[in-house]
């Protein structure tokens, strides 16, 4: 008889929010159960009840009929239960086989550890996984993507482990290590695991799930079988509506205006030659491989990367940005790719976070802040962007991720910039707020902005882009207008540098 995790009407408040309310169904072993909905809508916060994160108001849960009560995640990983979340709790400064055997290593009886033995033992979990790291090597030294299989690592070790959940695995990973995660999944399916599976992206749990719980603004909906329900049926369910072809539907910009920005033969440390244009009014994509230097152009732009070639003009006029700070001035601003590292204020409120681009202009002549100036921007942002939040004093990191990103893109449009530069802006941002930013950056580019995008999304940045540069090996590979790009196209000019209809 296999195991099973039972939730029974599990409710969880937080200040002005009802996170959970009354939570009931059953995940079974064999399976992989995905939960699937907004940003907000409990995901994350029933597997934090789970993990012994948080403390349920109400309800209770079951691992094979046996009520439990974790006050910590060291008590539910002792019962057998690992919860990989999307920030990573590892110990950059120890190595692989630290990480994975942290307040496990073998050792004598003597106590002393015995590292060689470790290496040993994580290097055949290593192989399990077919990744090319040794197990010596400091965490620290390690890419974010195998930083992340390195925690997946540490929770496949446990020779207790009867529950594994996943929150967005593969937001970092490529999609070699998507394919090793996957085959991972599927071997603990073997061995009767429980697994849980979070994930935005519709592909992936069409491919890995076997059943889907869907969520709604804190409340359990149903559980569907993944092959049986059409995708469309899955997000009408998880977002109270029907989206359609969100893509079409948009109200795009008419006229694209002159010439915004122009970026001359810019290279640095990490791109190579790279000239482009931004008119007002435009959507302007950055296609191309994770590595293949979109991120690095943008930061070379805004002085976050030193240029050691090339030029920027803005309005015709040329520009030296030797900082962020410097590019924020001159009207240029960047929502970057990871908005938990490089975004957000973790310690601050909505508020302060909204605000944190503002202090000049909050400010007295004194350099006092006005904080009934602050209170009318946080007001306005939180207003603007429809950021759901009880209060603006409440701790951005308790809002979703979703929410979160909106906060970023509200300090940014309050310095009222020339040119948006937004880095992957939907990661980790489901079906329903996809749609909410994708309508945001129409009315970004109608308000006259120059917009660029840059999206691993192939259908993002084709439904949304007026033209998509393609980038390869550090160059610009490509250009293709909006009408012309199909997926095909792009990955072809994305892999091997040519144009499948020249």
């Amino acid at each position: 008889m296999g195991s099973v995790l039972e939730f029974q009407n599990i409710t969880k408040y937080f200040p002005g929010v009802k996170a959970l309310d009354n939570i009931c169904f059953k995940a079974h072993s064999g399976e992989v159960l995905a939960f699937l909905g907004e940003n907000g809508a409990g995901k994350s916060t029933l597997l934090k009840v789970l993990n012994g994160d948080y403390r349920p108001d109400g309800g209770k849960y079951l691992l094979d009929g046996e009520e439990k009560h974790f006050h910590t995640p060291h008590e539910a990983i002792e019962e057998g239960i690992s919860v990989i979340y999307q920030e990573r709790q590892i110990l950059l400064e120890l190595s692989v086989a630290e990480n994975i055997f942290l307040g496990r290593m073998p050792a004598n009886q003597l106590g002393v550890i015995n590292v060689r033995k470790a290496n040993e033992m994580a290097q055949k979990i290593i192989d399990d996984f077919g990744l090319p790291i040794a197990p010596s090597t400091k965490v620290k030294d390690l890419s974010i993507a195998h930083q992340q299989m390195v925690e997946i690592m540490k929770a496949y070790s446990r020779e207790n482990l009867k529950v594994i959940c996943f929150d967005e695995p593969t937001a970092s990973l490529s999609d070699a290590e998507i394919d090793m995660l996957f085959a991972i999944i599927e071997k603990l399916k073997a061995q009767g695991k429980i697994i849980i599976y979070v994930s935005h992206r519709m592909n992936e749990i069409r491919r890995i799930t076997d059943k889907v719980a869907i969520f709604k603004d804190g409340c359990y909906i149903d559980t569907v079988v993944t092959k049986d329900t059409p995708e469309d049926v899955m997000i009408k369910m998880m977002v109270g509506r029907d989206l359609g072809d969100i893509y079409e539907k948009l109200d795009r910009e008419k006229e694209i205006g002159d010439v915004l920005l122009e970026v001359k033969n810019v290279s640095s440390d990490y791109v190579k030659e790279v000239s482009f244009t931004l008119r007002k009014g435009e959507v302007l994509g950055f296609s191309g491989l994770v590595g293949a230097g979109r991120t690095e152009v943008m930061r070379a732009i805004i002085g976050a990367d030193t240029m050691r070639t090339g030029e920027v003009y803005l309005e015709g006029k040329k520009i030296v940005n030797r900082s962020p700070k410097h590019a924020v001035d001159n009207g240029i601003v960047l929502v970057p790719e990871d908005r938990k590292l490089q975004g957000i204020i973790s310690n601050l409120s909505v508020a302060g976070n909204i605000n944190i681009s503002l202090l000049n202009k909050n400010a007295n002549k004194l350099g006092i802040i006005d904080h009934k100036k602050e209170t009318e921007e946080a007001y306005k942002g939180i207003e603007n962007f429809k950021i759901k939040t009880p209060s603006p004093d409440k701790k951005i990191v308790e809002l979703s991720g979703g929410n979160q990103q909106k906060c970023i893109v509200a300090r940014w449009i309050a310095t009222n910039p020339k040119v948006l530069i937004l880095d992957e802006p939907t990661k980790g941002i489901d079906v329903g707020a996809k749609s909410e930013f994708y309508n945001m950056i129409c009315e970004f580019a109608k308000q006259g902005l120059g917009v660029i995008l840059i999206s691993s999304e192939l259908p993002e940045v084709i439904g949304l882009s007026d033209r998509i540069i393609v980038m390869k090996s550090l160059r610009i590979a490509g250009e293709v207008s909006r009408e012309e790009a199909t997926e095909d196209r792009l990955l072809s000019l994305g892999m091997i540098g040519e144009d499948k209809n020249e």
